[in-house]
């Protein structure tokens, strides 16, 4: 069973989306016994706390329930998971610095990497944005989601 974590700063907006989006794509790709998912931010904003009210909202509106709770990157999670996606480019840079070996460069990467339309690009946070960000946010994450777990676990990468 592979293991894959997402990272964003807070744990409340991206990362769980990302978590949420990608049990629900696992199951209808018949791959969920294949893999699991968890989601945490490198800040200790929002330990304990459900995703915020506007991430859970749109969610619903998607037809996609989040009930995780926000916990910080702790560094036992390199030895934790196969996969370690991070939102953007700067949770990148700080999970990288506490890898300070570079022995698990091989498993962290940028969600949009996986995003065949704006390969390696950062997913915007819409923390401090209106509801349009937040379903713009939704549909980079689906899209990026549903890519990654083709290419990693159904090409038989």
């Amino acid at each position: 069973m592979k293991k894959v974590l997402f990272v964003c700063l807070g744990n409340i907006c991206r990362s769980p989306l990302a978590e949420g989006l990608a049990i629900k794509i696992s199951a209808e790709l018949g791959i969920s016994d294949q893999v699991t998912f968890d989601s945490c931010g490198t800040g200790n904003y929002h330990i304990g706390e459900l995703p915020d009210e506007r991430t859970r909202k749109n969610a619903k509106q998607n037809g996609l329930e989040l009930t995780s709770q926000a916990r910080q990157f702790d560094k036992k999670d390199f030895r934790e998971f196969d996969y370690i996606l991070a939102m953007d480019s700067a949770n990148l840079s700080n999970i990288k610095k506490i890898d300070m070996t570079n022995q698990f460069d091989k498993i962290m990467g940028l969600m949009r990497d996986y995003d065949l339309e704006f390969k390696g690009q950062d997913v915007p946070d819409p923390y401090f944005g209106g509801e349009q960000g937040f379903q713009e946010v939704y549909n980079i994450i689906e899209r990026s989601v549903r890519q990654f777990l083709t290419a990693e676990f159904l090409n038989g990468k």
